[in-house]
């Protein structure tokens, strides 16, 4: 059945003159390549990418800090030319044989540009020597698999092998599901060696920055003997609306955020990217000398 048969069309005529202007200011349009311009997630604020980067991925506007890689990060937290890697070829393997697992840890590898999800090694923090330990959420959220467990044990174990402090970055979503119990094992294993580490009486540092969740939380994260964080990270252990459908209560603002920490006394410290360097320096230097 024809619907409304005789309504009217209005055609619209554009002449050659207007669609060879529609062509030209095309063509005169400048190009912005992707990348040039990244929007923050804390203020909303459009940054210039340059800017950013020579920030050290701080937002200018609102102080937002941006997450790194673990390369990045040891690129501005170690001097020049001193970092020495440990462990840089070990890999995952898939110990309960879980679907899909090799796939995935085989773009992760490409896309991350690194192994697993934490890089290991020695280095100098403005010519304080120092083992290192730098977790990567671009790897598979951070999460801690069995490799992940056993090169932080084995950096633990070269410090106390050195006599040097180590310090920590943490950031993790936390237990790798894909390996079930061997990585809830590695919270007990690396505990231990950090236990080791203390009967020695060898300075531990952890940093903890956006995300720190999960069994992460639940064991090295917070067994620093000074625990650092960045501004605004998310550190906890369950998630913030698990918790408040457990336990049928409304969380105040903020939970689970470095501020809300720090208020609580679980974290003896908040600094900003840009003074962590020299903090860590500070920290060094007086562990360093009252041995």
């Amino acid at each position: 059945m024809l619907n409304n048969p005789f309504k009217k069309t209005k055609y619209i005529t554009v002449s050659q003159q207007a669609l060879r202007k529609t062509e030209d200011t095309l063509e005169t349009k400048p190009s912005i390549p992707n990348g040039m311009w990244v929007k923050c997630d804390g203020c909303g604020k459009i940054i210039y990418n340059n800017d950013l980067e020579e920030n050290n991925k701080v937002c200018t506007q609102c102080n937002h800090h941006f997450r790194m890689t673990a390369r990045e990060r040891i690129e501005f937290i170690i001097d020049k030319d001193t970092f020495e890697e440990f462990d840089k070829d070990m890999t995952s393997d898939n110990p309960i044989s879980f679907s899909g697992y090799e796939e995935k840890i085989r773009r992760m590898k490409e896309n991350a540009g690194i192994n697993e999800a934490v890089v290991t090694g020695r280095g100098r923090i403005i010519k304080e020597d120092v083992v290192i330990c730098v977790m990567d959420s671009h790897f598979m959220m951070g999460s801690m698999g069995s490799v992940v467990g056993e090169k932080i044990t084995r950096a633990i174990e070269k410090a106390i092998e050195l006599r040097l402090p180590i310090i920590i970055f943490t950031a993790s979503g936390g237990a790798r599901m894909q390996e079930g119990m061997f990585s809830l094992m590695q919270m007990a294993k690396v505990s231990a060696a950090i236990g080791k580490l203390n009967e020695e009486g060898l300075l531990y540092i952890t940093v903890l920055t956006d995300p720190t969740t999960g069994g992460v939380t639940a064991s090295f994260a917070m067994l620093g003997d000074i625990i650092l964080s960045e501004p605004g990270a998310l550190i906890g252990f369950a998630g913030k609306r698990v918790i408040e459908q457990t336990i049928r209560q409304k969380l105040p603002e903020g939970f689970q955020k470095a501020e809300f920490l720090l208020e609580h006394g679980f974290v003896d410290k908040i600094v900003g990217r840009n003074e962590l360097k020299s903090t860590l320096k500070k920290i060094l230097f007086i562990h360093n000398r009252s041995k």
